[in-house]
């Protein structure tokens, strides 16, 4: 979550007053000092405030020579799950984001990283799969625990679940289990619980929840656990139980181009060339809500994909929301598409 930062900014030709009202009213423990284009210059802590004034620093004084002017930051791209690295590795509790000029655009904090607010809501990741696409890759390791940037796709999805209030965090395995319970455990060092669904055979997209002791009070978030993105889980939430959706099935924009101009043909005639169009469709992302009631409809310890689930919700009548994912989205299920976030292509 990237946090109000006006309130916390002063310009480098301000004084240490200046900072400690700043600090006072905008309550983030730190300072952002920019100059008059906005590029950030440096950054001042509480802790160099209050160090500052103890050895008889004059409020009226320029604050120049207080300011940290080497100090860690990330760009607009950087995930929730690097930003938070950077933040244990440095034990820091605020990242300043910039863009390619150097010009302060945001703030982390750890506080917002980590979710403002729990929310009483579970969330299954269907960790199961072999990933025979992606072999001899999965050979050594399951799907979901390829490392991308140092940190698995699934370790990324639950760090992400935790930073909008997630706790409570269901991974569904069958392939390789131990390698995912040994890494993850009860969840404890994440912050969250995590307790495992575990498949007795490949059970799809939908079999697994049929392994839940319990039924929810809440709706469940399901979603692939072979998945990079940021999507507004929060949101995601909000557009399910406002829209008074049976389940909800979000979706992102999936565009190809043509590398040839399209012959409109009316018989024997040409009526038309569309030189190389692009046609976007709204595919499925994988991602999903549902009222915990559904679950009941999903048979047990049989293969099923959710897909269907919803398949029978439209037959009886029954509202499925469509939720946009306007935020990062790769599905790592084929080699080029792991080849793209790592990087190579």
């Amino acid at each position: 979550m990237i946090v109000e930062i006006d309130k916390c900014i002063v310009r480098s030709n301000g004084n240490l007053r200046d900072a400690l009202e700043a600090l006072n009213v905008g309550g983030l423990e730190i300072v952002l000092v920019i100059d008059d284009s906005r590029r950030l210059l440096g950054i001042l802590t509480d802790g160099d405030v209050r160090r500052a004034l103890l050895a008889g620093a004059d409020l009226n004084k320029p604050l120049e020579p207080h300011i940290q002017k080497k100090f860690f930051y990330v760009n607009s791209q950087a995930g929730r799950g690097e930003v938070l690295d950077l933040m244990q590795a440095r034990r820091i509790s605020q990242v300043p984001i910039v863009d390619a000029q150097g010009k302060l655009i945001g703030l982390h904090t750890l506080h917002g990283i980590l979710g403002a607010s729990i929310k009483p809501n579970w969330a299954v990741i269907m960790a199961g799969g072999r990933g025979e696409r992606l072999k001899p890759t999965t050979d050594a390791v399951p799907k979901p625990m390829i490392r991308i940037a140092g940190r698995s796709i699934l370790e990324r999805l639950v760090l992400h679940f935790i930073s909008h209030g997630i706790r409570n965090i269901f991974l569904s395995v069958h392939y390789k289990a131990d390698h995912i319970e040994s890494y993850f455990g009860d969840g404890s060092r994440f912050g969250c619980k995590i307790s495992y669904l575990k498949e007795p055979i490949p059970l799809g997209t939908g079999g697994p929840l049929s392994l839940l002791t319990e039924k929810p009070a809440d709706p469940l978030i399901v979603c692939n656990g072979d998945l990079l993105t940021q999507v507004n889980i929060s949101r995601l939430l909000d557009f399910h139980i406002q829209g008074g959706f049976r389940a909800t099935i979000a979706y992102h924009e999936y565009s190809f181009t043509v590398p040839y101009g399209v012959l409109e043909i009316q018989g024997d005639r040409l009526k038309g060339i569309r030189e190389k169009p692009t046609e976007i469709w709204k595919a499925n992302a994988g991602i999903y809500v549902l009222d915990s009631s559904l679950l009941e409809q999903v048979p047990p310890s049989t293969y099923f994909a959710l897909p269907s689930l919803l398949e029978e919700c439209l037959n009886k009548g029954e509202a499925v929301g469509s939720f946009p994912i306007e935020e990062d989205w790769l599905d790592i299920g084929c080699p080029q598409e792991l080849r793209k976030a790592l990087g190579e292509i």
